[in-house]
């Protein structure tokens, strides 16, 4: 398993908007649309992002319908169209996981719940190889 879905340097503010930087949290690369019901809270109050695909925006209730792969290194970026003011928030993110190739029950695919707390601060930065999900190579 990777370390935890929020890493350190999961929360920016770019433009004008909130950023929230999701790790994939499992043993293997998955479809992006193996990504349900994604839920982000900042502060204890509940967003409405869009995912970003390189230039393109998706709403989070659409990724079922991407083709798109999360590799293992790479992560799924939330946007907030507002922009959280500098310093350290709590930040939650959850979500289910469907694991298309290992049985969940009667021909339906397993689906993992996740859940993620932490607080991040808005300057925090880390070396790292990873891309953000749907960007050019």
């Amino acid at each position: 398993m990777t370390l935890t879905a929020l890493r350190d340097d999961a929360l920016r503010v770019r433009a004008e908007r909130t950023e929230v930087r999701l790790s994939l949290p499992w043993i293997r690369s998955l479809p992006l649309a193996s990504l349900l019901d994604a839920r982000v809270h900042l502060d204890g109050e509940k967003r409405e992002p869009l995912v970003a695909l390189g230039t393109r925006r998706v709403p989070v209730d659409a990724l079922a319908a991407e083709e798109a792969w999360w590799y293992l290194q790479d992560r799924v970026v939330f946007e907030i169209p507002d922009a959280v003011s500098p310093g350290i928030h709590e930040v939650s993110m959850s979500f289910r996981l469907e694991i298309p190739y290992l049985p969940g029950g009667p021909e339906e695919p397993l689906r993992l719940p996740f859940s993620f707390t932490r607080e991040l601060s808005t300057d925090a930065r880390a070396a790292t190889v990873s891309r953000d999900v749907g960007s050019a190579a």
